[in-house]
């Protein structure tokens, strides 16, 4: 059982490895199918097929981790996965071609191009219907007990989008001493004997312990014979976190923080971080840079250069340090003539035509390039906000302060999962996602919010 409980836990961690696989095969496959067996042939038509293989996979993974098809919190229909691959393929034969142009000892034919992209895109279009399939079988579901119906597990009642609950189905929820019943009656289980045998008879994959007092409410034997059998047992806020790549504040123990990875300044990681940073932002303040002319001359023309092109205003950074962030002009300039710092709203009437599409693409954000080489935001973090905003949140909202212990980001974990706040409410949606990486920052994860920023601009999500 602990078997299936893994499978569908890394089911997306192992996808990106099957889909590589089916990339580099379909170029030997269509090389095969288009010269033969015959090792002259091939070494004088192609040469090493293994580079070619490489760069095609290569960029063809980029493109569809851009497009967010290594979302697993991915809420298309079966035929929005079909067009995004599309399109993943799509760009990526742009690319390719370009490196074809620049590096031609890496070129592929042009009929064994087309047989690869027509053979992977059949092959990957295979895997995600039979993805979609598997995460829809009852009897493929990983099956979850819960202990504890109260306050605490209350919270897990709440996940009810297909999302939240890809490849898996909450069981029950098993009442235990001391708890206040908060989970509705009909959810509720008794156990007709230990954790551990009724698992086993029920199927079931994972436990999950979420008593709201957690000394003493639990027998710890049974834990460890639940896992003895199969069982994975997981700890509540542990198990949210992980199911839902957000923190939930309403269960947050006040240690939360001081025991988790993601704070831990050490000379190299911090050095690396910052390396991270510098070659990210040159290398997108070279590739974006026509773009950034393009949108400085539109916004210049928009206010027929009698207003600055860019807008500076005063953000909070790590450890609550102020400082000035760069942004093309989006609204007009008498957007706040009260002097009173104000929520973007959805169709603000305060953006301009033009600031209207550069927000919707991110593009009025490409500025805080030199924010990020000046040291005062991190390409990957949460986003600053305004001190006037963050004073209100900061008494409101539990835990709010923490997420300044890491430098804002251009981009950001809850810029990818969620979309633009515009209220207390959003701010404390948000927060979950903002500690979420203030927990597990890493330059793996760094990475991953990366590739998938793309997605968020690509399908204009998010942009207010």
């Amino acid at each position: 059982m602990a078997a299936n409980a893994s499978f569908h836990a890394r089911l997306f961690q192992y996808l990106p490895l099957l889909e590589t696989g089916l990339l580099i095969g379909s170029v030997y496959l269509a090389v095969f199918i288009r010269l033969g067996g015959d090792a002259d042939l091939v070494a004088y038509g192609v040469g090493p097929v293994w580079p070619e293989a490489a760069l095609f996979a290569g960029v063809l993974l980029l493109c569809l981790t851009a497009t967010g098809l290594y979302n697993r919190r991915l809420r298309d229909t079966f035929e929005g996965v079909i067009v995004r691959i599309f399109l993943s393929f799509l760009f990526g034969t742009m690319v390719l071609t370009l490196l074809y142009y620049v590096f031609a000892g890496v070129l592929l034919g042009r009929g064994i191009l087309a047989l690869a992209l027509l053979t992977s895109f059949a092959g990957m279009v295979a895997i995600r219907a039979l993805l979609f399939r598997l995460l829809s079988i009852e009897g493929a579901l990983r099956r979850v007990l819960v202990l504890g119906a109260g306050r605490r597990a209350f919270s897990l009642t709440r996940l009810r989008r297909r999302t939240d609950l890809i490849g898996m189905r909450i069981v029950g929820f098993v009442p235990i001493a001391g708890d206040e019943a908060a989970v509705p009656e009909e959810r509720r289980l008794v156990l007709d004997g230990d954790v551990a045998t009724w698992g086993v008879n029920h199927r079931i994959h994972e436990v999950v312990v979420g008593p709201d007092e957690r000394r003493g409410t639990v027998d710890m034997n049974q834990l460890l014979e639940c896992r003895a059998r199969g069982l994975m047992v997981s700890e509540l806020q542990q198990f949210f976190e992980r199911e839902t790549g957000r923190v939930n504040l309403e269960n947050l123990l006040p240690s939360w923080l001081a025991f988790s990875t993601g704070t831990t300044s050490t000379f190299i990681g911090d050095r690396l971080k910052r390396l991270f940073d510098i070659v990210v932002s040159l290398v997108l303040l070279i590739v974006a840079s026509p773009l950034i002319a393009i949108a400085a001359l539109a916004v210049w023309i928009q206010g027929r250069g009698r207003v600055p092109v860019l807008y500076r205003q005063v953000r909070v950074g790590e450890n609550g340090r102020s400082f000035d962030v760069l942004k093309f002009r989006s609204m007009r300039p008498d957007a706040e003539q009260a002097g009173r710092a104000q929520w973007a709203t959805r169709n603000d009437p305060r953006v301009t035509a033009i600031g209207a599409i550069l927000r919707r693409y991110r593009i009025d954000e490409l500025p805080q390039i030199y924010n990020v080489l000046r040291g005062e935001m991190s390409f990957v973090g949460p986003r600053p906000e305004r001190p006037e905003f963050v004073t209100r949140l900061e008494q409101v909202v539990p835990h709010y302060a923490d997420r300044h212990r890491v430098k804002p980001g251009l981009t950001g974990w809850a810029q990818i999962y969620y979309p633009y706040g515009a209220s207390e409410e959003d701010a404390y949606q948000k927060l979950q996602y903002d500690l979420y990486y203030v927990k597990h920052r890493s330059l793996y994860l760094d990475l991953t919010i990366l590739l998938q920023t793309a997605e968020v601009v690509i399908w204009g999500r998010g942009a207010r």
